[in-house]
């Protein structure tokens, strides 16, 4: 494919009037738009901050590549735009950036644009042609100098590939220095590349032999041999994702972010040839980077981030299909009774679903840290944070979600300890670590610390409140409305939710069905997935795809009184989720004593509002609170880019 399809003048911008990171982005995006390569702005825009957030794509040398790959691009494109006076992009050299290049790739884009982005950007590292794109006054001059550098580059492989050819055919009289990479960056249209490119460089400077893998956006490309690996004097990994590690065990290993295989090639090279980098040691059970430092070069915040990310993917499946389900189930109950079979059957399935939220998350969390043998014993962990009987301190409530948080991270880290512990296990016992040591260890550990650390603090704190609220009575219904509704809020299935619940649920059985603080839990267990729904339906460009398409389940699930549709929003903000619902349920609550509202139903949420004695008030209970925390939460909630600084 002829690198101009993909720079196309008619998009070029030959002087930015931006002088900030995000006006350029701006500027750059709006030129998309208007040619129209993409269809939505908002979307395109917040994957490009999205991937900004991981690492700033101001490589150095006054280049920045911001990229996406969505599904608002319309075709594949690269946009180059220049400033003469440069622009501060919180560059990695924290130079100015003169030369853009935001690279616009479809999600289904075919292996012919791929590989035209990917050599377009591995030409990059050429000095010559960003000298000369520096001083290129018109699109011509642009789509000619990538013209030529693409040409040079091709004449220059066919050589190499005819050197090699020669000498694979002659006696080997020396014997040159031999390296392995391996280049991986999350959307694999850029940096990948551009680190493949700029390492088979530098290699030939300092003459060394050396093979790159590809992990990008057309998978695996140039995927190394046993053979390789084996008479390598090295490996160097230049990664920000997960590639396949145990083929690299007992060799000397330089893990680094892909970016440093762009600005540090040279000094990578000349460091495994030295003799300088560790010994990678792998378990067989490994699979991924994630196994040895891969995090290196990374904040403690965005590797957590990373792991709590992780554990929300996998637990969302289970919260929009059990949600629905349950959601449905209450809206049949009315007119076919609640024990039909309908009824039953959704309800039961719903719950089933419900069942692994907690189990799920805190088992991948553990995964995404120390890879599969931390699967068990984070399930485990996040299976006893649901239930009030793992303690040994008698609880009748669950440590909730918040201890699944605790457990997933606890088993990651214990899991991450043992492979340590067990590295120096005889060879011959190798086998024995994933099957037998791993599981049993883990387990016994994570178990014991679940069960008289974590689980039972919740089991006190759940006692506390319990004593707490009994003690109030309910003179002053108004602030115990808005107390109960903001315990509903602030960990959503844990030991505040539950003690503000059984509190309720005591008061309607033991008052001949006394639904007024039944009217009050219920508001405040139904405004936290609205509040999020609101939010994510009018502040679209602070949350990713993922994000929004549970935000628009979130509308049913609060409709229905599922608080757990806010599991994953508050998993993964916690500070501004949990701060936001508890303000907007505390009022809401507190709202539907001062309107003397009585809902004489334990569950249902609107499919029950009929059986109230003000329906209409209760209704306007929710909406305010679910209006006020769904503002506050997406005012404040920063975006992407924001919360990665």
């Amino acid at each position: 494919m002829d690198l101009k399809e993909l720079l196309r003048p008619e998009v070029m911008i030959m002087d930015l009037k931006a002088t900030t990171k995000e006006t350029v982005i701006d500027e750059m995006v709006a030129k998309y738009y208007e040619q129209g390569v993409i269809n939505d702005t908002k979307i395109f825009k917040a994957d490009i901050l999205k991937r900004e957030a991981e690492t700033s794509t101001g490589i150095g040398d006054g280049i920045a590549m911001p990229h996406a790959r969505d599904k608002a691009v319309q075709r594949a494109t690269v946009l180059f735009a220049k400033s003469e006076a440069g622009v501060e992009y919180a560059a990695l050299d924290n130079q100015p950036v003169h030369l853009f290049f935001m690279i616009a790739a479809p999600d289904g884009a075919d292996s012919l644009h791929l590989q035209a982005l990917a050599a377009l950007s591995a030409l990059l590292i050429n000095p010559q042609l960003v000298a000369a794109l520096k001083k290129a006054q018109t699109p011509a001059e642009v789509q000619d100098l990538f013209t030529k550098a693409q040409a040079e580059k091709e004449a220059k492989e066919k050589a190499d590939q005819e050197k090699k050819a020669a000498a694979a055919q002659a006696p080997k009289e020396s014997k040159k220095g031999f390296i392995v990479a391996v280049s991986a960056c999350p959307n694999g249209i850029a940096h990948t590349y551009m680190a493949e490119a700029k390492l088979q460089e530098e290699a030939e400077r300092l003459g060394v032999d050396i093979r790159v893998e590809t992990n990008g956006s057309e998978g695996v490309k140039n995927k190394l041999t046993a053979a390789e690996i084996a008479r390598a004097d090295g490996v160097i990994l230049t990664a920000d994702k997960k590639v396949d590690m145990p083929r690299f065990d007992g060799k000397p290993l330089l893990n680094r972010p892909v970016i440093d295989g762009i600005n540090k090639a040279s000094e990578l090279i000349e460091k495994v040839e030295a003799g300088e980098a560790p010994i990678y040691h792998a378990d067989p059970s490994e699979m991924g980077a994630g196994a040895v430092d891969t995090d290196e070069g990374k904040s403690l915040w965005n590797r957590v981030y990373a792991d709590l990310m992780n554990g929300i993917s996998h637990m969302l499946p289970f919260v929009v299909g059990g949600g629905i389900l349950m959601a449905i189930s209450f809206l049949l109950e009315n007119m076919v009774g609640a024990k039909s079979t309908t009824f039953l059957f959704l309800n039961s399935i719903g719950n089933n679903a419900f069942t692994f939220l907690i189990p799920i998350l805190a088992a991948y969390i553990a995964v995404s840290m120390a890879d599969l043998p931390a699967l068990m014993p984070g399930f485990v962990a996040g299976y006893m944070a649901s239930q009030a009987t793992a303690s040994f301190i008698h609880s009748d409530s669950p440590a909730g979600f918040i201890g699944g948080l605790f457990g997933g991270f606890i088993a990651g880290y214990v899991m991450i300890l043992l492979k340590k512990a067990f590295v120096k296990v005889p060879k011959s016992l190798e086998g024995m670590k994933p099957m037998l040591l791993y599981p049993v260890f883990g387990l016994l550990i994570v178990g014991a610390i679940m069960f008289f650390a974590i689980d039972p603090i919740f089991a006190v704190v759940n006692k506390f409140i319990t004593n707490v609220l009994s003690t109030m009575g309910t003179g002053n219904a108004v602030l115990l409305g808005a107390v109960l509704a903001g315990m509903m809020a602030i960990d959503m299935g844990g030991p505040f939710n539950k003690a503000a619940y059984a509190f309720a649920i005591g008061i309607f059985t033991s008052n001949n069905h006394d639904g007024s603080l039944m009217a009050a839990v219920m508001a405040g267990g139904m405004i936290p997935p609205l509040a999020i729904a609101l939010a994510t339906t009018i502040w679209k460009h602070k949350f990713t795809n993922d994000e929004r398409q549970a935000g628009l389940s979130n509308y049913v699930l609060g409709a229905a009184f599922i608080t757990e549709g806010a599991i994953p929003f508050a998993a993964g903000d916690p500070l501004h989720v949990i701060i936001s619902s508890v303000i907007g349920a505390a009022i809401g609550g507190g709202l539907t004593q001062l309107w003397h509202v009585n809902v004489p139903a334990p569950h249902g949420g609107i499919f029950v509002a009929a059986l109230s004695n003000h329906p209409l008030m209760f209704l306007l209970s929710v909406i305010t609170g679910a209006v006020i925390a769904g503002v506050i939460y997406g005012i404040w909630k920063p975006t992407p880019e924001k919360a990665a600084a």
